[in-house]
């Protein structure tokens, strides 16, 4: 989910001329024609989505359905979202996609409202269509701010291990986030900063030599925070010789393993899922530890101009069929009740191999961030950084 990428469908200055021509034209033949066809040729929504959400298949589709024009940009990070947001006064795009965790991020006393997304009309947002227990347990993940609902849950994925099973032979039971640690695969790890301190922190409390509760000390206290992520950084810095590759987005961490010649890292689902798909050596599993969580979301920003495009697009990815197919092209699993009838069969076994029911029973889930959680967070993540 990580780095830049725009995909601009605006219209070359040709095609502008020659709509221009058109609608000369068709203003001599009366105001009714006028109103009709130019408010179709009109209509847009402008979308600001993580880099592999949003794919032309889903645009061409929902385009021919409503005659709406989509125009896309990207974010590779949550905290790319949140400034670049902050930075426009909300203003800019219509829909967002923020992962529920990070809604308080986009709180702001300067904000309408105090923050930078709209609350969701519930009449006019299916969320009939969302599974039952993401929309339930989204409330409390960070989706609702005063009494309303800023966030729709739109897919769910996980962090875990993904690693070349040629070079490595790890029993899927076995898998740990201790792996990245391994003597023999010094100098060939890759990982992101901001989550190897969860991942590590989770291994360093299985077995006793930090003490977090599971990393959840981190999310109770700055306290806690700055006592847990300090002891697991200082144990990271003190194996640097094993780092390989940082990636802060889907391609990097794809790179990784392709280009840097990593052959193990803390990864999104996405990333081996999508590897084992073109080389079965690759594996992506769930660390005995719980695999690290996150719901991602889709909602309106508070400077939306586009309102009523805005609902019909956010209305047609909760259909079933388009859930279906985004999980076939990312790996990442939909929200949207129904949309396994449309996955394939490639991700429906990947799902049986990697969320077995014990995996399913034990995952861990990123928490609503709290404060102090994120400027923490990136205090030590810096420090890594620059081992």
């Amino acid at each position: 989910m990580n780095d830049k990428l725009k995909i601009s469908r605006a219209a070359s200055r040709r095609s502008f001329l020659k709509k221009s021509a058109v609608v000369a034209a068709v203003a001599a033949t009366g105001p009714a024609i006028v109103n009709s066809r130019v408010l179709a040729a009109s209509r847009e929504v402008k979308v600001f989505a993580w880099v592999d959400y949003v794919n032309e298949d889903m645009i061409d589709g929902f385009e021919k359905e409503t005659g709406i024009t989509v125009n896309l940009s990207t974010f590779g990070s949550n905290d790319e979202a949140e400034q670049k947001t902050k930075a426009s006064g909300g203003k800019g795009w219509d829909v967002i996609f923020p992962s529920v965790t990070n809604r308080a991020n986009y709180e702001d006393p300067n904000a309408p409202g105090g923050i930078w997304l709209a609350p969701i009309d519930e009449t006019r947002a299916n969320l009939k269509a969302i599974i039952p227990s993401f929309l339930r347990d989204s409330i409390q993940l960070g989706a609702t701010y005063r009494g309303n609902r800023y966030l729709i849950p739109f897919d769910w994925g996980t962090e875990g291990i993904t690693f070349n099973s040629k070079v490595l032979d790890l029993k899927d039971s076995e898998v740990s986030f201790g792996d990245l640690w391994r003597p023999e695969v010094k100098g060939k790890v890759a990982f992101r900063q901001k989550s190897v301190i969860m991942g590590t922190g989770l291994y360093l409390d299985s077995i006793g030599v930090v003490k977090s509760n599971r990393m959840l000390d981190v999310y109770e206290s700055e306290e806690g925070a700055r006592r847990v992520w300090s002891a697991v950084t200082d144990w990271i810095i003190e194996r640097k010789d094993w780092f390989g590759a940082f990636w802060n987005n889907a391609t990097e961490a794809t790179s990784a393993f392709k280009d840097a010649g990593a052959v193990i890292g803390q990864t999104w689902d996405t990333t081996g899922l999508l590897l084992a798909q073109d080389d079965s050596a690759y594996k992506y599993r769930a660390p005995k530890e719980g695999i690290i969580t996150w719901l991602d979301s889709v909602g309106m920003l508070s400077g939306a101009e586009n309102v009523d495009e805005a609902y019909e697009f956010i209305n047609y990815i909760l259909t079933p069929k388009v859930g279906g197919v985004f999980s076939n092209k990312t790996g990442y699993n939909s929200a949207v009740a129904g949309s396994s009838d449309y996955t394939s069969d490639t991700f429906k076994r990947q799902f049986a191999e990697v969320y077995t029911p014990d995996v399913l029973n034990n995952m861990w889930w990123w928490q609503a961030d709290t404060p102090w959680f994120a400027p923490i967070r990136q205090e030590f993540v810096e420090k890594i950084s620059n081992a």
